[in-house]
């Protein structure tokens, strides 16, 4: 079976989708993609869609869903690379995508990533402070 190479980078994976996506392999990723955001503890997933020309809604479910699964297992996701055919589809069927954060290219996305990381240490200390 066909899988999406999901790689480590830090405290983050990183997933670059290179082919079309079709059920079968998207729901493959989700899967994949959050038992490995359990199995190293990833504080982030960044998902490069940079190659990806066409999306429907079920792909558009499915980096929701991602998102969300994610960020109940305390990981943020950005999502970068995406065309402009592409959001003007997601936005035509109605798909926001919450919780998904966006970038225009991989260099920014870790970035942004490295941003959540840092909030979530400062809203960290802050809760162990109103202990102490």
């Amino acid at each position: 079976m066909e899988r999406i190479p999901i790689l480590k980078m830090g405290p983050f994976l990183l997933v670059t989708i290179q082919v079309d996506l079709y059920d079968r392999l998207a729901l493959t990723l989700e899967n994949d993609l959050i038992n490995m955001v359990s199995k190293t503890e990833a504080k982030g997933v960044l998902i490069d869609i940079s190659a990806v020309s066409i999306v429907d809604s079920f792909m558009g479910r499915i980096l929701g869903n991602i998102a969300s699964m994610s960020k109940i297992m305390d990981a943020a996701t950005v999502v970068v690379g995406m065309q402009p055919a592409v959001a003007i589809t997601l936005v035509e069927l109605g798909l926001t995508l919450s919780g998904v954060h966006t970038a225009l290219d991989v260099e920014q996305g870790m970035e942004l990533l490295r941003g959540k990381i840092g909030q979530l240490d400062t809203d960290e200390e802050g809760l162990y402070d109103s202990f102490i």
